[in-house]
């Protein structure tokens, strides 16, 4: 796993590959894990196995191992 900085107050757009088992799973499922990773004001489109998620990081600063599923990740002006 590669990994990445998050920034407090930024907004940040990725997009996640997800596995045969995992593509059928709900926008609302995906977005409720990146919840749990500690984003908010998530937004998750798409269908199958790619989904593009938008998502604010409202925590402190930190660096941390990027999931395999997760690629293109990119700070948002």
């Amino acid at each position: 796993m590669s990994e990445f900085t998050v920034e407090k107050g930024k907004r940040y757009r990725a997009t996640i590959t997800l596995g045969l088992l995992q593509s059928f799973a709900s926008n609302e499922m995906v977005a409720g894990h990146l919840i749990e990773a500690g984003f908010s004001d998530v937004h998750v489109t798409g269908s199958g196995s790619t989904r593009i998620a938008t998502a604010l990081w409202d925590k402190d600063t930190v660096t941390g191992p990027i999931p395999d599923e997760i690629s293109e990740i990119s700070a948002l002006a």
